[in-house]
């Protein structure tokens, strides 16, 4: 990056910071914004920033949301019988692109991984416990399946046995379900295309 001004080898370091984003992409993304008009690059900015100062996390499912709760927990005509788990907010968005599916969401935030680090406590899987029993922020009893939406992956099946074994300790009249066929092993979902994922929504099976 030697011979750039320091602003535009700032740019690039920190577009090269992006996922998927390598120096020479970064480059060209710092060039382009250079010769985008200065409005078009402000907006940008004032998106990012407004994104880190106004986005939090639901307080029932912990999906991102910019009020204290999320649209979809909002939403007096979803389904409250049902709970689908996923491991991050992009794969709430994979879900409802399908319009396969009409309940409620519980977002992780990530995949049991000791591996690396990852238990029980460091994602949402306490506080999925106390929604299915009473003891949480719009909890509901009610609930009648939980859908184990977590990736295909040996983390997410790991994750997806882990919650299930607790759930039948917990409460053993509930339907445990997990996304059948259709997504490949090894993908995850945020990259899947809707008719697969609708496909995997419609043939869910009982774990």
């Amino acid at each position: 990056m030697s011979g750039y001004a320091p602003p535009v080898q700032r740019l690039v370091t920190e577009l090269s910071k992006l996922p998927g984003i390598g120096s020479r992409t970064a480059q060209r993304l710092a060039f382009h914004i250079m010769r985008a008009p200065a409005q078009d690059a402000l907006a940008l900015a004032d998106a990012i920033r407004e994104v880190k100062e106004k986005i939090r996390l639901c307080e029932v499912c912990f999906n991102l949301a910019d009020q204290t709760r999320c649209t979809i927990c909002q939403d007096t005509r979803r389904d409250r019988s049902a709970i689908c788990v996923v491991e991050e907010s992009s794969d709430v968005i994979s879900i409802e692109r399908t319009h396969e599916y009409h309940g409620l969401y519980h977002v992780l935030g990530g995949a049991l991984s000791p591996m690396d680090g990852v238990d029980p406590d460091d994602i949402k899987i306490a506080e999925l416990y106390a929604r299915v029993q009473g003891s949480a922020p719009d909890s509901d009893e009610a609930v009648r399946e939980i859908i184990l939406a977590t990736n295909p992956t040996t983390t997410g099946e790991a994750t997806a046995l882990h919650i299930a074994a607790e759930l039948r300790a917990r409460r053993p009249e509930l339907t445990l379900t997990r996304l059948a066929s259709g997504l490949p092993v090894g993908a995850d979902l945020e990259y899947a295309d809707e008719v697969t994922v609708g496909k995997a929504l419609a043939g869910r099976r009982t774990v």
